[in-house]
């Protein structure tokens, strides 16, 4: 696929400089290594290469487009700078091909990209009439349609309500039952139409648009975006090495719940109950760097909505634990 104009000029990283300065005392020492699972368009990565210039970059993606994308723009860096077509969960397999038992300090910037969003035929938008997509890995997978049309009523139900917390959940999957049998769904705007006479008009007024939360159900569901991200942070954590650093962007809740477990199992001491000392092997292996999930100020949303809903955990790791690597 062709790109359709340049990385630097359709993406601002959302709190570069926050998770620059956070991931720094882990990146500004020679032969680091900087995992970024999340590549997208290469903002985050480019501002790393530029201020840490002795740290090799390894940009993970499973979107070719956007490989393609930051390939272009992180080129001055390619003697630094590995890039990896794969979903993030992958993140072990692509260390042990690259020989890196460890890494360093690392950023996942979970949801989906400024690159997915802008271009109408990835079918992540609803504003437009596109087609049903949304496959961030658009090689493989299926697609939005193919789950509007295939999917048993009490299967959309569940997509809609896990996934998108969707109040009206099964009313819209009954409506979108009936609806397919007339014809099979092709493209938004027709389910967009849908939505707009399913969800009750209060609920439109104060709820924004209706088409929001099934939009986001259905990305979730045709990425099986939180069970690759269930995934991918337990191995992000066991990867890491001691003084190694950690930052999660979440855009939604459920997404950002996923990070805060997994983060707060590495933060807590598992002693039992009831010893009078801490067992050194029980001890915490994580420390905090951010106090609970910060949020972009004002500044950075006016100037970039897209980081109006991000939340930002990050932690160090401590201590080895007995599946974490030692170095």
């Amino acid at each position: 696929m062709t790109p359709r104009g340049a990385a630097a000029e359709r993406h601002v990283p959302v709190l570069r400089d926050r998770v620059l300065d956070l991931l720094a005392p882990a990146l500004d020492r020679a032969g680091a290594v900087y995992v970024d699972g999340t590549l997208g368009m290469g903002g985050h990565a480019e501002a790393v290469l530029q201020r840490f210039p002795e740290a090799t970059v390894v940009g993970i993606d499973r979107d070719s487009e956007a490989l393609q994308l930051a390939g272009a723009r992180l080129a001055r860096y390619a003697g630094r700078l590995h890039l990896v077509h794969a979903v993030y969960d992958e993140v072990g397999d692509v260390l042990d091909d690259l020989r890196h038992p460890a890494y360093d300090a690392g950023l996942f910037d979970l949801g989906v990209s400024s690159l997915q969003l802008d271009e109408a035929d990835r079918g992540f938008a609803y504003s437009q009439d596109v087609p049903l997509d949304m496959r961030m890995d658009q090689t493989t997978g299926t697609t939005a349609a193919e789950v509007l049309n295939s999917y048993p009523a009490h299967d959309l139900e569940r997509v809609l309500r896990d996934y998108g917390e969707e109040r009206f959940a099964r009313k819209i999957a009954a409506a979108i039952a009936r609806e397919r049998t007339v014809a099979p769904f092709e493209t938004s705007a027709r389910l967009v139409d849908l939505l707009r006479r399913t969800v009750p008009a209060q609920s439109q007024r104060t709820g924004g648009n209706p088409a929001k939360r099934t939009f986001q159900a259905l990305r979730i569901e045709v990425n099986a975006e939180l069970s690759v991200w269930s995934r991918a942070v337990q191995t992000a954590l066991g990867r890491l090495t001691v003084g190694g650093r950690l930052a999660v962007l979440s855009y939604h809740s459920l997404e950002d719940r996923i990070t805060k477990q997994a983060f707060a199992a590495g933060l807590t001491s598992s002693t039992p109950a009831g010893l009078p000392v801490e067992l050194p092997h029980h001890a915490a292996y994580l420390r905090a760097l951010t106090r609970g999930a910060e949020l972009a100020d004002a500044v950075e949303q006016s100037a970039n909505p897209r980081s109006a809903s991000v939340r930002l955990r990050a932690v160090e790791r401590i201590r080895t634990t007995t599946k974490g690597p030692t170095r």
